[in-house]
């Protein structure tokens, strides 16, 4: 990167244009030195090689001027190092994936609306390592704790309704999230679960999977989604329709408070694609990053590549203008009799 020390200099260059127009000017209006009664000889010698360099005399004064500008700004080479210090948060989001995700009192239903705030979350964060959990009936990560966000966003962006394993084993999905983080030496850790229902599945059931996370430092979020009421959900019918019914939202709220608690996390709930938003949004800045960036700068000073030229360039165009090129005739006139 080429950067100026004294970059204000650079203002001399406006004179340019002015200086070229008034050369122009001056060529224009100037009277003659010489008369000649015939120009038929001096005619023959206009195309002469010193005549041709004498054209050159005046963009040489002006590119040796540009040169002496840019040299006097000093221009300067700049080498810069940029040194990043992170605390890092590792982070597990785990997602409910049961069929029950399909109700639609989230626009255009739970796990799209889902899926679109974690992807949101994903691309906010900077330098922490994130992985993805998928539950329904049983637990499985789908992608271990990694800077590659573009990947998450994928995965997260694929993933679809676990219709072979009915259920919801939140211990389960809570025991694998701290799994994922039990060699984490990261200063905070957390996991972000999102579900619609209660516990029904699994072999642990979500207290002792959160007595799990405080005893490795592990902070969780819970998410509850749903409405207060119920919730229209697609099914097929006994022909193969897809039909919508109602059913009750059964969001299992007293447990997920306390496993948030236990932890010194939060527990949220979300009736709404805006609230879940809000909630995600809310998370990020409690578990925000702190980061620390130093740039260093060398310098190295390059103003002789535009100086030397400069001055050889005018003492060039000096000498030619007082020797072989000096303007004996500045304009010749003659009347042909």
């Amino acid at each position: 990167m080429i950067g100026f020390e004294s970059p204000l200099l650079l203002g001399l260059l406006l004179v340019i244009p002015a200086w070229i127009f008034w050369n122009w000017l001056k060529g224009r209006t100037q009277k003659p030195v010489l008369f000649y009664g015939r120009v038929t000889a001096v005619a023959a010698a206009g195309n002469s090689f010193w005549v041709w360099i004498s054209r050159l005399l005046f963009p040489l004064r002006i590119l040796g001027f540009t040169l002496l500008v840019v040299a006097l700004a000093r221009p300067q080479l700049i080498n810069t190092e940029r040194v990043i210090n992170s605390e890092g948060v590792d982070i597990v989001l785990a997602l409910d994936i049961s069929a029950s995700m399909k109700a639609m009192d989230l626009n255009p239903n739970r796990l799209a609306a889902a899926r679109e705030v974690a992807r949101d979350f994903v691309a906010g964060r900077e330098a922490d390592r994130i992985g993805l959990v998928v539950f329904a009936g049983q637990a499985f990560t789908q992608a271990p704790l990694t800077l590659d966000y573009d990947m998450i966003k994928k995965l997260i962006t694929t993933t679809t309704f676990d219709e072979a394993n009915p259920g919801t084993a939140i211990g389960m999905a809570l025991a694998t999230s701290v799994n994922r983080l039990r060699d984490s030496d990261a200063k905070s850790k957390v996991i972000i679960l999102l579900t619609d229902g209660r516990n029904n599945q699994g072999d642990i059931d979500p207290v002792t999977a959160a007595d799990l996370a405080l005893s490795m430092g592990v902070r969780v979020y819970t998410i509850g989604v749903g409405r207060l009421d119920e919730a229209q959900i697609p099914v097929q019918d006994q022909y193969g329709r897809t039909v919508l019914v109602s059913q009750a939202v059964d969001v299992d709220d007293e447990t997920l408070t306390k496993v948030a608690e236990m932890t010194g996390g939060k527990y949220y709930r979300a009736t709404d694609n805006k609230s879940l938003k809000e909630i995600y949004s809310e998370i990020g800045s409690l578990e925000k990053t702190k980061i620390e960036v130093k740039n260093y700068y060398q310098y190295e000073e390059i103003y002789h590549w535009f100086l030397i030229p400069a001055l050889i360039l005018l003492f060039l165009e000096l000498v030619l203008a007082k020797t072989r090129c000096r303007p004996a005739v500045h304009e010749l006139w003659a009347e042909e009799k």
